[in-house]
């Protein structure tokens, strides 16, 4: 069975992690936050820095408690930073080096990162630290190439900035940007 999925060039993981969004935006949130739970316990520690990545990014998605939703972005946020890390680092020998691409694609992921921490820390009404992950998010940003998904992600930062600032660009205290009432940010 294995030898067909890698002879037929998919990536498994991915198309479970798939699986498990298509249940969620169905609506079925605690059926895709198992999957994507079993899948993250099945993956590792030392999977490839992408599926885990994108699989803490999903898990978020999923989570009732806002403050369970920062805790898995901010673990997506983590795998990115140690797969950038690796490379410059070298990897350690005991560990499986990570995928051909993987580290490019979790570094295209960043922007999105930053922006959905942004969001979550606007939902606990933590604006300092939605502004400073919000600023993130933007630098990130500009090594996103102009396609769809390059400006899409730059769009959802210009949206959730706007909202953050609220009414007339500040938070109530005259500072540009300040948080509350935002939720998630979309992509």
């Amino acid at each position: 069975m294995d030898d067909q999925r890698a002879k037929a060039g998919g990536d498994v993981v991915l198309t479970r992690i798939g699986q498990a969004v298509m249940l969620h935006r169905g609506g079925d949130r605690e059926e895709a936050r198992n999957r994507l739970a079993r899948l993250w316990a099945e993956v590792g520690p030392d999977g490839d820095p992408f599926h885990r990545c994108t699989l803490a990014h999903y898990l978020a998605d999923t989570q009732d408690d806002p403050a369970d939703e920062l805790d898995w972005d901010l673990t997506a946020l983590e795998t990115a930073r140690e797969a950038e890390a690796a490379p410059a680092a070298g990897r350690d020998r005991e560990r499986q080096p990570p995928a051909r691409g993987s580290v490019p694609a979790v570094a295209a992921l960043l922007p999105s990162l930053h922006l959905r921490l942004a969001a979550d820390y606007a939902a606990l009404d933590r604006p300092a630290e939605a502004r400073a992950q919000l600023d993130r998010a933007r630098e990130s940003a500009a090594a996103l190439g102009d396609d769809e998904y390059g400006r899409g992600v730059r769009q959802a930062i210009e949206r959730l900035g706007a909202r953050i600032a609220g009414p007339g660009g500040t938070d109530g205290e005259g500072d540009p940007g300040g948080g509350g009432g935002a939720g998630r940010a979309g992509e």
